[in-house]
């Protein structure tokens, strides 16, 4: 993959279009749906339930690599604000202008607020979105868990080991991860090394985003009424207050620990007209429950009553 210094990374894409016949129901206002993977994920990770999407909502889907993973390229920089610029001139290729839907899980979750929020002072007829859907994911500040630096120690290890089968990469795994399902998640990230074809290599840039992860527990803005004393830069700009007051959904994952009524509060402070719902799993709602995810997505846009958190 092309490493690229600085400016707006061209994301990798597959676009799931939607019926033909215009069958089965619109959802609302919405004309199309752009979503965002989380940390060490692509775009493959969301196939099949951006498929049911495109086809039951009557929309086209749209799901992208954001930069460092999947098909796109990598950057020395990954910070939200990377994220933002990447998606907005993703939606300008692809002239995706008026009553477009970010859905984003985990980092993508907060590259589509930060997204919305950089866009928060466009006239509402200049601005392409109207719809947010963040699923298992805050804007709050903290530190990352620690597992996910574990994570790439190990990916950093299977590269160093030279692995020429996926199974054998498992094997070395398991001393950082006993889920075989997580474990079977990173190695989504395992291709074929593009030089000697017999070994296995990471296509995420594993070694780099060692000192990129730290920025990933960060978020560009601070939310309303913030005491600004103290407060550090983003991009050597000092940091700006701002909210979004447009259509937003928290998808809060019931065993998951990421949304919580800590940071609750700070989600609102953002969003002031979000709601909040929670399904029956951990942090990867859309994978663990893929049918009640589609069917509460369908109601959010069609602007249903949902079903709030507990």
């Amino acid at each position: 993959m092309p490493n690229e210094k600085g400016g707006a990374i061209k994301l990798d894409f597959t676009k799931y279009s939607k019926p033909a016949d215009g069958k089965l129901y619109k959802v609302g206002d919405t004309e199309s749906i752009v979503v965002a993977h989380g940390l060490f994920g692509s775009k493959t990770n969301w196939r099949s339930i951006a498929r049911r999407m495109a086809e039951q909502f009557g929309v086209d889907v749209y799901t992208v690599d954001l930069r460092n993973h999947g098909d796109s390229g990598h950057a020395d920089s990954m910070t939200y604000m990377d994220h933002a610029r990447d998606l907005e001139n993703f939606l300008n290729d692809q002239d995706l202008t008026q009553n477009v839907a970010l859905i984003g899980h985990s980092m993508g979750g907060k590259a589509v607020q930060t997204l919305a929020l950089d866009l928060a002072d466009l006239p509402s007829s200049n601005n392409p979105i109207t719809s947010l859907i963040s699923v298992d994911m805050t804007p709050a500040r903290g530190a990352l868990s620690p597992e996910f630096a574990n994570y790439l120690q190990a990916m950093i290890d299977i590269d160093a080991a030279r692995c020429t089968s996926n199974k054998e990469a498992d094997e070395m795994l398991q001393k950082w991860e006993s889920d075989p399902g997580i474990r079977a998640f990173l190695l989504t990230n395992l291709t074929q090394n593009p030089v000697e074809r017999n070994i296995k290599s990471f296509r995420i840039p594993v070694r780099k985003m060692q000192d990129l992860l730290p920025s990933l527990g960060d978020f560009p803005f601070d939310p309303p009424g913030t005491d600004k004393s103290g407060k550090g830069q983003v991009d050597g700009q000092q940091r700006s207050s701002r909210s979004w007051d447009g259509h937003t959904l928290f998808i809060k994952g019931e065993r998951s620990k990421y949304i919580n009524r800590h940071n609750i509060p700070i989600c609102d402070a953002f969003f002031p007209n979000a709601q909040h719902a929670s399904l029956d799993t951990g942090h990867w709602v859309q994978a663990e429950k893929p049918l009640e995810f589609a069917e509460l997505v369908k109601n959010f846009l069609l602007r249903k009553p949902l079903q709030g958190i507990e």
